[in-house]
C-alpha cells in the first residue's frame, strides 16, 4: 500500500476545539489551527480509526450469501424461510443464523426434510457452533443416522469449513465487498479469527488490491507448528496492511449452543463442554510463548474463564480471553494481574440477555460485566464476533453504553460503560502527531448523542494512513 500523498483537512471537531489536521506519509504530521485545506469538514467529529478485534471476517463475508434465518421464533419458522431457495436440482442450501434455545420445540433433521428430503439442507447457528442438518446433509457430511441432525463444536466446525469451501476468487470476491462496506462504519482494522491458513489467504487479497482495512490474522492449533516452523512472531509485519496475531484455542463452547463451561449447571442439567483441558492446554501456550506468539483463549462459561486464567497464570505469558462472557467475582482482579486482555463482543449481550436470563439467571449479573472488568484494571478490546453479530463497531458501542436496545429497559445497567471508555476498546492509536493517520469521521458526535444515533452513526469518511476508503 503507497502512502497517501500529503493532505490538509480542516475545520474538524476533535473534543472541545476546531482543529485542522495535515497528513503526510501516512502519518499525522501537525495538529491546529493550519488554514484552508484540501477537505473542509464543516465542524464534523473526528477520533481514532475503529477496529474490530474479532472477527471471522470469510464466513462473514459467505454469511452475507446465505439464507438468513435470525428472525426464525421456532423450528417451522425457519424451514418456511428457507422453502422459497430450495429448488430440485440445486446442488446444497445453506441457511445462517438460527438461535434455538427459546424455541417452543426443539430443532430436528425432519422439520427440514419437510422443505426437502433430497437437497442438502445446512443450516449454521448464530454463534457459529453448531449446524442444523437435513437427512441429505447428515449423509453427505458422514452423518447418517444422527438422531435429531443437530451437531455442535468439532462435528459443526468440520461441516462449516466444508460448507466454506468456494473458490479463492469467488471468496476473495465477497470478501472485498464487506471489506469496503466495514470501511464505511469508520473500521479501519480487523483481527481475523478465521480457521484457516490467514497468511496466505490475506497476502493473496492484498496483492490483488484490496486495501480497506489492516488486517492482524490469527492461527489455530492445526496451523501453529507450521506457523512456528516459518518463524511467525505476534505483531511480525508483512508489508504495510497485514500482520501476525495471536494463537487462537477454543476451550468452550458457547451459550446458545448450551455448551459454555459453567460452574453451576444449566436447567438440563448439564454444565456445558470443555474441548481443551488445562493439561493440553498449558503446554500449547507455553510453545506458542516460547516461540513469540501470544494466545488468544476463547472462554465463556465462567469455569472455562477461570482455567483459561489458570493458565495463563501458569505459563506467565500475557495475552488475551476471548468472549469472557461469564465471570466469577474472583476472576476479575486476575485479568490485570497477569497482563490479559478481555476481548469482548458488547452486541452480544443484547442478543443474549433473554438466553442468559433463561440459563444462567442466578449468575446474569456476572454476564458481560464491562463495568466490573474496567473498575478491576481490565483492558477490554471491543469486537463483533462477526458474523455472529453484524460488522459495524457503533453497534458494540451502543450497547456497551446503554445495555438497550429496541427500545427496551436497559439490562444489568450497573455494567454500561462511558462512551470514552467503549471508545478506546475500540481504537488502536490515538491523534496525535507521529500517529497513524488512520481517521474517522461522523456527522454526529458519539461523545454527546443518544445510544440510538449511536447505532446508526452517519459516518461521513474513514482515512487508512491519511488514504481515504471511504468518503472524501
Amino acid at each position: 500500500m503507497a502512502a497517501a500523498e500529503s493532505k490538509l483537512l480542516s475545520n474538524l471537531r476533535l473534543g472541545d476545539r476546531t482543529v485542522d489536521i495535515r497528513v503526510e506519509n501516512g502519518l499525522i504530521a501537525e495538529i491546529g489551527t493550519i488554514g484552508a485545506g484540501d477537505i473542509d469538514f464543516g465542524g464534523q467529529w473526528v477520533g481514532p480509526g475503529l477496529w474490530d478485534e474479532h472477527v471471522h471476517f470469510t464466513q462473514w463475508a459467505l454469511t452475507s450469501q446465505r439464507v438468513d434465518v435470525a428472525a426464525a421464533a421456532s423450528a417451522l419458522d425457519a424451514a418456511e424461510l428457507i422453502r422459497p431457495h430450495v429448488s430440485p436440482g440445486a446442488d446444497i442450501v445453506i441457511a445462517a443464523g438460527y438461535r434455538d434455545t427459546l424455541w417452543p420445540a426443539p430443532a430436528h433433521f425432519f422439520v427440514l426434510d419437510s422443505v426437502s428430503g433430497v437437497v442438502p439442507v445446512v443450516v449454521v447457528s448464530g454463534d457459529l457452533h453448531a449446524v442444523w442438518l437435513n437427512s441429505a446433509a447428515l449423509e453427505r457430511f458422514g452423518h447418517r443416522g444422527h438422531p435429531t441432525g443437530l451437531l455442535s463444536e468439532e462435528d459443526a466446525f468440520a461441516v462449516e469449513l466444508a460448507i466454506s469451501d468456494v473458490p479463492d476468487s469467488t471468496a476473495d470476491a465477497w470478501v472485498g465487498a464487506a471489506a469496503k462496506a466495514a470501511a464505511s462504519r469508520g473500521l479501519v482494522g480487523i483481527a481475523d479469527f478465521e480457521m484457516a491458513w490467514n497468511l496466505g489467504d490475506w497476502t493473496r487479497r492484498i496483492e490483488a488490491g484490496q486495501d480497506n482495512l489492516r488486517v492482524e490474522f490469527a492461527v489455530y492449533t492445526q496451523h501453529l507448528d507450521r506457523a512456528i516452523a516459518e518463524g511467525l512472531r505476534t505483531g511480525q509485519r508483512f508489508g504495510d496492511l497485514l500482520s501476525m496475531g495471536r494463537f487462537k484455542v477454543i476451550t468452550d463452547g458457547s451459550l446458545n449452543t448450551r455448551t459454555a463451561y459453567t460452574h453451576d449447571e444449566y436447567p438440563d442439567g448439564g454444565r456445558g463442554q470443555l474441548t481443551v483441558p488445562p493439561e493440553e492446554l498449558v503446554p500449547l501456550m507455553r510453545k506458542a510463548s516460547e516461540a513469540g506468539i501470544q494466545s488468544a483463549i476463547h472462554a465463556i462459561g465462567d469455569h472455562a474463564n477461570t482455567l483459561a486464567l489458570d493458565a495463563f497464570e501458569a505459563t506467565g505469558s500475557g495475552g488475551r480471553i476471548e468472549h469472557a462472557q461469564l465471570l466469577s467475582e474472583s476472576d476479575f482482579a486476575r485479568f490485570a494481574q497477569l497482563d490479559v486482555e478481555a476481548s469482548v463482543q458488547p452486541e452480544h449481550a443484547m442478543d443474549d440477555r433473554d438466553v442468559t436470563d433463561a440459563l444462567w439467571p442466578r449468575r446474569a449479573g456476572g454476564c458481560y460485566a464491562f463495568r466490573s472488568l474496567i473498575d478491576a484494571g481490565a483492558t477490554l478490546r471491543f469486537g463483533s464476533d462477526a458474523p455472529v453479530s453484524p460488522l459495524d463497531p457503533w453497534l458494540g458501542i451502543s450497547a456497551a453504553v446503554s445495555r438497550s436496545r429496541d427500545g427496551r429497559a436497559a439490562w444489568h445497567p450497573e455494567q454500561c460503560v462511558s462512551r470514552a471508555e467503549a471508545i478506546a476498546a475500540s481504537t488502536h492509536a490515538t491523534i496525535a502527531v507521529g500517529q497513524p493517520a488512520d481517521l474517522v469521521v461522523t456527522e454526529l458526535d458519539p461523545l454527546n448523542c443518544s445510544a440510538e444515533e449511536l447505532r446508526t452513526m452517519p459516518v461521513a469518511a474513514t482515512l487508512l494512513a491519511g488514504r481515504f476508503t471511504h468518503g472524501g
